[in-house]
């Protein structure tokens, strides 16, 4: 399990990897500008996380 924030639920590596991907692809959009919408790329980010929160608490 990878810990990426103390708030964040810890992350399987294959769920850490879809991450950094998803983060790079924002950061391309970011040197794009301002303008250009990510909120898809921020959606699939929350779905990981949901999921990952969710195993977590299952886990427990």
């Amino acid at each position: 399990m990878i810990r990426t924030h103390p708030d964040d639920p810890p992350l399987t590596a294959a769920e850490a990897a879809r991450v950094a991907w998803l983060i790079a692809r924002m950061a391309k959009r970011g040197v794009a500008g301002d303008d250009v919408d990510q909120r898809d790329l921020q959606r699939k980010l929350d779905r990981i996380l949901d999921g990952a929160r969710k195993r977590a608490d299952t886990s427990k």
